[in-house]
C-alpha cells in the first residue's frame, strides 16, 4: 500500500492524492522486502527515520555510523538481502564509508543511503551545510554509486542499488539522496507507478558443462586432494549440496573462519587442526567461495611447501581466476549452481580419496588436538587465552545455535582455531580486511536478523572501537553477551615507555573494569578472574538473554605481538643507540 502524504484540491469538487520523497523512499524499501534499517538520525534524514519506523520498518539507531554500517554489512551476509545503513551528510557519510568499503571487500550486499547537500551549491562550492560531493568520494570504494535528484526516480534508484548489491559478486552500493528530494511532491498514483519491485535480483549463473568436467577430472586425478571452503560458500546458503559434495569426495577440507560450521569442525574429514600439513602437502586444491588472498598466503611461498599443486576454483567472478597463481580448472558461476553441477557430474561411483593421504591427515589432526587439550583445561587465575577460550569452546558446543562474533588480535587468532563451530553462518568475524571495530555492530545485527543469542568475544583493544554501542544493545534489550578479554593493552599490557612518563603506546589503564560500563545502561556486568567464573557468567547470560558484559581478566603478559600475523608488522633493522 502506497503511503500518501497529503490531499490537495485542484478545482472545486476535485481532490488529488499526493505523495513525497519521504514516502516514496519508504515505499520503495517495503516493496522490495527491506524491513530493517540501521543508522544514526540527523539532518537531513531525521524525519525519514521517524516515518519509516511509523510505517512498520524496524529502524535501529546507533551511536556511530561506522557501527551501523557494519551491522548493515553483516545483515547482508546473513540474509542475502542488502543491509541498509542510513546516515546524515558529510561526516556521517564518511563514518559509514569504512563499513561500505568493508562490505565491498568482503562481498557482503549492503546499501549506504546518505542524505546530502544540494547539488547546485555543492557544484559551485558555495559552502553549504556539510557540503561534500559524496557520490564522487564513494565511487572508488564500492561496487556502484547512484544519486537520485527527482522524486519520480526514487523507485528506479533503489531498484538499481538493490540489484547491484546482490547480483554477481555481492558488494556495497552507495545511494545519494539530496535534502530537497525528500520534500518533493508528486501525484500519488504516478508515484506508485514509479516504484520498481526488483525481480530475480541475483539470477543463478550456471557453470559451463565443459568447466564442470575439467574440474572433476583434475579432482579425480588427485593423490592428495584438499577442499577449502570460504565465506562465499557460507553466503550461498547451499549448505546441503556443499556437505554432500565434500562427503562424496572423501577429501580433507579446511574452512576459512566465516565458513566454519558449513560442516561441523568435528567432522571426520575436517583438517582444521592439520592446516599446515594439508596446505604444504596437497597436490590438488579446490577452492569453493574462497580467494587466494593474504589469508591463504596468496597460494604460494613456504605455507604451501614445495609439492607441485593444481588449483580448482569455484567463484562467481571470472576476474578472480589466476589472481595470484595459475588456476588449472576455473569454474565460474554461483556456488550453489556449481556445487550442484559437480555433484551431478560425480555420478554414483566416485572413487574414495587415497587412504594413505587421509590417514596421514587424520593422524596429524589427532596429534595436534591432543597437544592442545591440556592448555584448554587450564583454570589458572589470571587467565591465559587458552584457558578462557577452552570455556567458551564448551559453551558453543553446548549451544551450537548461538552466534559467535569475534575480533581482536590474539583473541581472534586463537579463538578461530580453538572454538569449534557446528552450524553455518554462526561465526562472524573481521573477514578479508582484518578490520577492527566490527564487534558490536555485528552483534546487534546478528541478534536482530536471526533472533538467536549472540556471544561476542572481544579483545580489549577491538572492543574500544565500538564499545559505546553497548548502550544500543541495552536500549533494544538484545540477547547479547559480550566477553572482553582484558589484558590491559594492545597485544599485551606489559610494554614500557623508556623515554618518558607517558604510558607505552600499546598499554591501557591497568585493571580496567569494562563490566561497569554496561551497568550504567541497565545491563548486567560481571568481572571474571578465572575460567570457572567465566563459564558460570557466560552460561547465566546466555540463559537469561539479558544484555551482559563480562570483563575477563587475562594475564597482561599473555599474547604475542600482532597475534599470528606479526610477520606483517615491519620491524626496524637499525640497532638502538
Amino acid at each position: 500500500m502506497l503511503n500518501t502524504a497529503t490531499k490537495t484540491t485542484e478545482a472545486p469538487g476535485t481532490e488529488q492524492e499526493l505523495t513525497d520523497g519521504f514516502h516514496l523512499v519508504i515505499d520503495a524499501l517495503k516493496l522490495n522486502g527491506i524491513d530493517t534499517v540501521y543508522g544514526v538520525p540527523g539532518i537531513p534524514i531525521t524525519d525519514l527515520g521517524r516515518m519509516a519506523q511509523a510505517a512498520g520498518i524496524r529502524v535501529l539507531s546507533f551511536r556511530h555510523e561506522q557501527n551501523a554500517g557494519y551491522a548493515a554489512a553483516i545483515a547482508g551476509f546473513l540474509t542475502k538481502k542488502p543491509g541498509v545503513c542510513l546516515t546524515v551528510s558529510a561526516p556521517g557519510f564518511l563514518n559509514g564509508l569504512t563499513a561500505l568499503a568493508h562490505a565491498t571487500t568482503n562481498c557482503f550486499p549492503m546499501i549506504l543511503v546518505s542524505g546530502s547537500s544540494e547539488r547546485e551549491i555543492v557544484d559551485l562550492q558555495q559552502g553549504d551545510y556539510e557540503e561534500m560531493d559524496q557520490l564522487a568520494i564513494a565511487k572508488p570504494l564500492c561496487k556502484a554509486a547512484f544519486r537520485v535528484l527527482h522524486a519520480q526516480d526514487i523507485g528506479i534508484g533503489f531498484a538499481r542499488a538493490i540489484r547491484a548489491a546482490v547480483s554477481g559478486r555481492p558488494g556495497g552500493v552507495y545511494l545519494d539522496l539530496p535534502a530537497k528530494l525528500f520534500s518533493q511532491v508528486m501525484n500519488a498514483e504516478a508515484g506508485q507507478k514509479s516504484l520498481v519491485k526488483v525481480i530475480d535480483a541475483a539470477p543463478a549463473q550456471i557453470p559451463a558443462p565443459s568447466a564442470v568436467k575439467r574440474a572433476l577430472d583434475v579432482l579425480k586425478g588427485a593423490k592428495r586432494p584438499l577442499i577449502i571452503l570460504g565465506k562465499g560458500a557460507a553466503y550461498a546458503q547451499a549448505d546441503d549440496a556443499i556437505r554432500s559434495f565434500v562427503e562424496k569426495s572423501g577429501a580433507p577440507f579446511l574452512q576459512m573462519s566465516m565458513a566454519k560450521g558449513l560442516l561441523p569442525d568435528t567432522h571426520p574429514q575436517s583438517a582444521g587442526a592439520a592446516r599446515s600439513t594439508v596446505l604444504k602437502d596437497a597436490d590438488v586444491v579446490m577452492l569453493i567461495g574462497a580467494r587466494l588472498n593474504w589469508l591463504l598466503s596468496h597460494g604460494k611461498g613456504k605455507t604451501w611447501g614445495d609439492a607441485p599443486k593444481k588449483f580448482i576454483q569455484v567463484d562467481i567472478e571470472p576476474k578472480e581466476m589466476d589472481s595470484n597463481v595459475e588456476i588449472a580448472a576455473p569454474l565460474v558461476g554461483d556456488v550453489g549452481s556449481c556445487v550442484s553441477a559437480l555433484l551431478e557430474g560425480m555420478g554414483g561411483n566416485w572413487p574414495a580419496a587415497p587412504s594413505d593421504w587421509t590417514t596421514k591427515v587424520n593422524a596429524k589432526r589427532d596429534e595436534n588436538v591432543a597437544k592442545m587439550a591440556p592448555k584448554l583445561m587450564s583454570n589458572a587465575s589470571p587467565m591465559d587465552y587458552h584457558g578462557a577460550l577452552g570455556v567458551l569452546r564448551t559453551v558453543i558446543k553446548e549451544r551450537p545455535d548461538a552466534i559467535l562474533v569475534n575480533e581482536g588480535a590474539n583473541t581472534l587468532d586463537l579463538a578461530r582455531g580453538v572454538i569449534d563451530m557446528y552450524q553455518p553462518r554462526k561465526r562472524l568475524d573481521v573477514g578479508t580486511w582484518g578490520v577492527m571495530g566490527i564487534g558490536m555492530g555485528y552483534a546487534i545485527a546478528a541478534a536482530i536478523e536471526t533472533g538467536k543469542p549472540v556471544l561476542a568475544v572481544e579483545g580489549d583493544s577491538a572492543f574500544g572501537f565500538s564499545g559505546m554501542e553497548i548502550e544500543t544493545i541495552c536500549r533494544y534489550n538484545l540477547p547479547v553477551c559480550v566477553v572482553v578479554f582484558n589484558n590491559d593493552g594492545i597485544y599485551r599490557g606489559t610494554d614500557t615507555n623508556s623515554a618518558g612518563a607517558d604510558p607505552a603506546t600499546t598499554v591501557f589503564v591497568k585493571g580496567a573494569r569494562y563490566d561497569k560500563m554496561i551497568e550504567a545502561f541497565g545491563g548486567v556486568g560481571v568481572n571474571a578472574t578465572s575460567p570457572d567464573e567465566l563459564k558460570r557468567a557466560v552460561n547465566a547470560a546466555m540463559d537469561s538473554g539479558k544484555p551482559t558484559l563480562i570483563n575477563a581478566v587475562i594475564d597482561p603478559a599473555a599474547g604475542s605481538e600482532s597475534g599470528r600475523i606479526g610477520n606483517l608488522n615491519p620491524q626496524s633493522v637499525l640497532k638502538k643507540k
